[in-house]
């Protein structure tokens, strides 16, 4: 660095951090609102599944496609286990009317976030937090023939939605 910059950079972090105090009074009151709006979304699905799926004995939402690499893994080891208690998604089949305006899908993209989401569990408890288990890490060690952490999360996936049938093994 030479010394020419470093007066540059000290000139820059004092207009920006003055820039950031003078238009605080706008960026603050956004992102409060914005907090509040996730807050609300939160209550209004949590509320939403807690009274809609649970009292049908509908605990879990999963999310899976039609990839080659964990398709026919879930069709014959998970969804077995899990159908009877579970809302199921297929994430190749998001461009049909099943995904419009439903609560499952709303669960979905609340809790499934913007990285890992498919395959994914979510496990749905009275007044607790939703569970959310990401497969698709493991699935990619699956795929390099490491079933190790795919079996894992698989075992702590039943565990924790207490699917009591007989599990198959990998």
């Amino acid at each position: 660095m030479t010394a020419q910059a470093k007066p540059k950079s000290a000139i820059y972090r004092v207009f920006a951090v003055t820039a950031a105090i003078a238009l605080s009074p706008l960026w603050v009151p956004l992102i409060v609102i914005l907090l509040v709006a996730y807050v609300v979304a939160s209550i209004c699905i949590y509320l939403a599944v807690w009274l809609l799926w649970l009292p049908r004995s509908k605990d879990i939402l999963f999310v899976y496609s039609d990839s080659p690499i964990w398709h026919d893994y879930i069709e014959h080891h998970i969804l077995p286990v899990i159908r009877e208690r579970a809302v199921v998604l297929n994430w190749s089949q998001r461009s049909t009317h099943l995904w419009r305006r439903s609560l499952a899908v709303a669960a979905f993209k609340h809790f499934g976030g913007y990285r890992d989401f498919n395959p994914m569990g979510i496990v749905f408890r009275p007044f607790h937090r939703a569970k959310v288990f990401r497969f698709h890490p493991p699935f990619r060690d699956y795929k390099h023939g490491k079933p190790e952490k795919l079996i894992a999360m698989q075992k702590e996936f039943f565990e924790y939605s207490h699917a009591n049938a007989i599990r198959p093994n990998a």
